[in-house]
């Protein structure tokens, strides 16, 4: 136990992208307790465009409502849709890349010539054409993310499963009579859910900054639900009058994404087998 606090505490990209990602979700859980106001029903114009003070630590939007406690609450909007949407890839591209690498064959070719055509186009464009057939709200931000950025995960099991497919320990379970789907789901799986954990984790932040750009558009959360890509969207008018209103919403999907990106190369690190730590 000691060993492995250890191995943990000297990475320090683990360490500190888990801290900003632990802040996050605790401003998401604990936002009714947290916000210093209701982010929406708590507005007043008399204190519009407010520069960040003792009452608004953050300042007011147009509206005169606390950007503070607007951001606090978008961190629900991020973090929800990041979880829920790349928990749909990930179940995709798990299933599609454990089968395509397990089978092979046809199987194999069709699921890689799909995936290499997702690859060939950027998510952003496959959700904006999803958008635009489904419509603006959060249900369909969802659905257009959920569906369209699986490709990777895709080629990570594959590439895992080709390799751990030819091990003893699958060969034993062959041998003992198992059927292809225990196999998979017993053998080979659990032995390879570090890389599609990373891969995950980096999906989180993408979808987060992809949210963030289709809100910015209009395409996303739809007002007066606070999202911090809709505050940066309703805040570009007054860049030059009231900054504070798109720096601060720009800051929390900076620190945000940066955490989640240094979490996931830290927890890369402590998985890779590969990796040699070295005490003292």
């Amino acid at each position: 136990m000691k060993r492995t606090l250890k191995k943990i505490l000297a990475r320090k990209s683990l360490v500190i992208g888990g801290l900003i990602v632990l802040i996050v979700i605790g401003m998401a859980v604990f936002a009714p307790w947290l916000a210093p106001y209701h982010p929406i029903d708590d507005a007043n114009l008399l204190y519009a465009e407010e520069p960040p003070g003792t009452q608004f630590w953050l300042g007011t939007d147009s509206q005169g409502r606390d950007v503070l406690s607007r951001i606090i609450y978008g961190a629900r909007i991020s973090l929800a849709v990041g979880l829920i949407s790349q928990t749909l890839n990930s179940i995709i591209g798990v299933c599609l890349g454990l089968t395509a690498g397990f089978f092979g064959k046809w199987w194999d070719d069709l699921i890689m010539g799909l995936t290499n055509v997702m690859l060939a186009i950027p998510s952003i464009i496959f959700a904006l054409a999803i958008m635009a057939l489904l419509g603006p709200g959060l249900i369909n931000v969802f659905l257009a993310l959920g569906f369209t950025n699986w490709s990777y995960t895709c080629r990570i099991t594959r590439s895992q499963v080709l390799f751990t497919r030819s091990l003893d320990y699958v060969k034993a379970a062959k041998a003992l009579g198992y059927n292809r789907v225990r196999i998979m789901a017993t053998q080979i799986l659990p032995n390879i859910m570090g890389p599609i954990l990373i891969i995950a984790t980096l999906g989180v932040a993408q979808a987060i900054l992809i949210e963030a750009a289709l809100s910015f558009l209009g395409l996303g959360t739809q007002p007066p639900i606070p999202s911090w890509g809709g505050m940066l969207a309703t805040a570009r008018d007054q860049f030059f009058t009231a900054s504070w209103i798109s720096i601060f919403p720009g800051l929390a999907i900076f620190i945000t994404v940066l955490g989640l990106n240094l979490f996931g190369d830290g927890l890369r690190d402590f998985l890779d087998p590969h990796t040699i730590y070295q005490e003292g």
